[in-house]
């Protein structure tokens, strides 16, 4: 029976329609607000043209969080990918109870941001912190998230405490699709179980290493739940001769200046820059693992 393009369109319609009106639309009328002046309240508008893009690279707090978003980023790309990479070995190991280690590692993963950063702002400010008072461990001995220098990896492993065990179930299955005679055969030529891992196993799942490093990158630079209930952007600190907030990341600098600041133009603008990074970086990441695809 021949097929009418007609009956396509009107099965995809509805799909297409949502998109449009939830996505397209708001994402076009949004760069015409990053070019106007609107608060949100006042329904005088006028026409600035690029004065918020360019206004937002001179503020510290802009410049100081697109940087400690990268850096928190590529830590979580570093941290997720080698926790969730050694727990897929062990899960798809011969070790007893893997099957409960698959489900164990894969819970955290269920638990909400905004849930799971005030679980551990209690674990940081009170459960280690005396901890490390009564033990006398030094770097315990004050709160993880107070403190500038180590708020982010504080940030950073609770993330990964979290995504890992996601992260963790992409590889199981990249592990189990591949053939078990593959690594018999090293193992019966005298390959130890680090050159099966390093120079079988690793090349074979590149596919797999290009999806989860990709939604790392994704996750870890638009990260706001987390970062809103566990630091809410402090400890303060200075940058540029201003007080700043040391672990406020770009998606809660949009926000904070949309809400905090009622300046709903300027964080459109600052969203739109947001997307743009968001879209080179995560195309340049995909580029390169795909051709490391190529290569192995």
């Amino acid at each position: 029976m021949k097929r009418r393009g007609w009956v396509d369109a009107l099965f995809i319609f509805p799909c297409a329609l949502a998109f449009v009106m939830v996505i397209i639309f708001p994402f076009f009328i949004g760069i015409y607000y990053s070019m106007t002046n609107w608060d949100g309240v006042n329904p005088a508008i006028s026409w600035v043209g690029l004065a918020n893009f360019t206004g937002m690279f001179s503020q510290p707090q802009f410049l100081y969080s697109f940087m400690v978003t990268l850096l928190y980023t590529a830590i979580n790309i570093v941290l997720v990918n080698v926790v969730g990479f050694l727990l897929s070995l062990l899960a798809t190991s011969k070790a007893r109870l893997r099957n409960l280690y698959r489900a164990g590692f894969f819970v955290p993963n269920l638990i909400g941001g905004i849930v799971l950063g005030y679980i551990w702002q209690f674990l940081f400010n009170n459960v280690l912190l005396n901890v490390g008072q009564s033990l006398g461990i030094g770097f315990l001995s004050s709160s993880l998230i107070s403190k500038p220098n180590t708020v982010i990896w504080a940030m950073s492993f609770v993330n990964t405490w979290q995504y890992a065990g996601y992260i963790m179930m992409i590889y199981v299955a990249s592990i189990q699709s591949i053939s078990d005679s593959i690594m018999d055969a090293a193992s019966v030529d005298g390959a130890n179980y680090f050159k099966r891992i390093s120079k079988i196993l690793i090349p074979m799942m590149a596919n797999a290493f290009t999806i989860t490093i990709f939604l790392t990158l994704t996750t870890s630079f638009k990260q706001f739940d987390l970062n809103f209930s566990l630091t809410n952007g402090g400890p303060a600190m200075r940058f540029m001769g201003k007080a700043i907030r040391s672990s406020q990341l770009l998606a809660m600098d949009i926000y904070s200046t949309a809400n905090g600041l009622n300046r709903m133009a300027e964080a459109q603008a600052k969203a739109v820059v947001f997307f743009i990074l968001l879209v080179v970086f995560s195309l340049v990441q995909v580029y390169i693992n795909k051709r490391r695809e190529v290569e192995a």
